[in-house]
């Protein structure tokens, strides 16, 4: 199964994560390129599991703070799992913020779902700041036994 995995030693991605970090402080000057470099800093950093078992795929994606409402849950033509959406900073209009270190903006994650997967049985539940999308699969083939052929005296 070929699945995307986290990018935590990607240079590329750790360059964004410093840039990110660098104009976290609301820079005003950098406009539409700080917001696109903190959606990139949010698509990287939402973490996920992908379990295997024999009759189904389990994808658990960390969501803190995402409401159910927020998540598009999708698979598109080429058999891709994909889930995104947007985190975003619950503003209550009072006090400023002097440091700001949990992500946010939009998010997507990309998963290649194998030839077996059940498209069909696809089921995505947010629980505790945790999104599971379970892919059923069928069960695997029995083998098949030889056939035997009675023999009758002639």
């Amino acid at each position: 199964m070929d699945v995307m995995v986290g990018f935590e030693d990607n240079p590329l991605m750790a360059a964004l994560h410093h840039l990110m970090d660098l104009t976290a402080g609301g820079n005003a000057a950098c406009g539409a390129t700080c917001a696109y470099v903190r959606d990139c800093g949010a698509t990287a950093s939402t973490p996920a599991d992908v379990k295997e078992l024999p009759s189904k795929l389990v994808f658990e994606i960390d969501m803190p703070g995402v409401k159910p409402g927020d998540v598009r849950v999708q698979v598109e033509d080429d058999r891709s799992l994909v889930v995104s959406g947007e985190r975003r900073r619950c503003e209550d209009g009072e006090g400023e913020y002097v440091s700001v270190e949990r992500r946010v903006g939009k998010f997507m994650r990309e998963f290649q779902l194998p030839e077996d997967a059940d498209l069909d049985a696809i089921t995505a539940l947010c629980q505790d700041g945790v999104l599971t999308v379970t892919v059923e699969k069928p069960p695997p083939a029995e083998p098949k036994k030889p056939k035997t052929i009675d023999v009758k005296m002639g």
